[in-house]
């Protein structure tokens, strides 16, 4: 995802003063209006330590560990091999850590906001505690835009005050507004057909669904799971 650049906020209209926190977007975007309640955690960490899901700073970026593989050669130092993705550009890469060396953990957390409606090209998602507005645009979403719906809970990830990135729910329920009702075909063999969801978003599904019915669809996927 694309990296964080600020404005003066006192130049912004008043609206836009509410977020707390900044957009993760390239474009200007907001600062803290307010001190962070909450205060990094300083993550020591070795090479040993290393683990699929745990979050890293390397090069003054936050990084997700995807694989890791710790290596014994018959000769030379032992090391540890990772695959790690890039919260803010979305890059993946590969790389060697020697063993039992220090590295640095990324205070990476969720926090959980509500998508409440869009105002133009914004997504506004709201805490519903505080009733503060977080603002990411089109670039930030990217293409979960195809599953949000308005009300639904997401988890927005925060590092250093920033939104790095956001989690749709797994499962999502979507209604079917556009659907060729007149394909026929071998329901037994599993034969599908594209429809339209009421976000935008296309998925094949079974030929028996028809426009507003209601479905489950898998966001990791974007696969059809069953008739809700």
């Amino acid at each position: 995802m694309a990296g964080t650049a600020t404005f003066n906020v006192a130049s912004a209209p008043a609206f836009l003063r509410r977020s707390s926190f900044t957009a993760l977007s390239s474009k200007p975007s907001l600062v803290l209006t307010r001190p962070l309640s909450r205060y990094p955690r300083i993550c020591a960490l070795t090479s040993n330590d290393i683990k699929v899901g745990i979050n890293l700073e390397v090069d003054g970026a936050p990084w997700r560990v995807l694989e890791f593989l710790h290596v014994k050669p018959g000769k030379g130092a032992a090391f540890v091999r990772t695959k790690l993705r890039n919260y803010m550009t979305g890059t993946t890469v590969e790389k060697t850590f020697r063993a039992g060396i220090s590295v640095e953990g990324a205070d990476v957390f969720k926090e959980t906001k509500q998508f409440t409606y869009k105002d133009g090209s914004m997504f506004v998602f709201m805490d519903l505690n505080t009733f503060e507005e977080i603002r990411l645009n089109d670039t930030d979403v990217g293409d979960k835009k195809k599953w949000l719906k308005e009300g639904m809970d997401c988890n927005l990830l925060f590092w250093k005050g920033k939104v790095i990135d956001f989690e749709v729910p797994i499962t999502v329920q979507l209604t079917v507004v556009d659907v060729d009702p007149g394909l026929k075909g071998d329901t037994a063999s599993g034969g599908s057909k594209p429809a339209t969801l009421d976000t935008g978003a296309v998925v094949n599904v079974p030929l028996f669904v028809n426009i507003g019915d209601e479905i489950l669809v898998d966001t990791r996927t974007g696969q059809y799971m069953t008739r809700a």
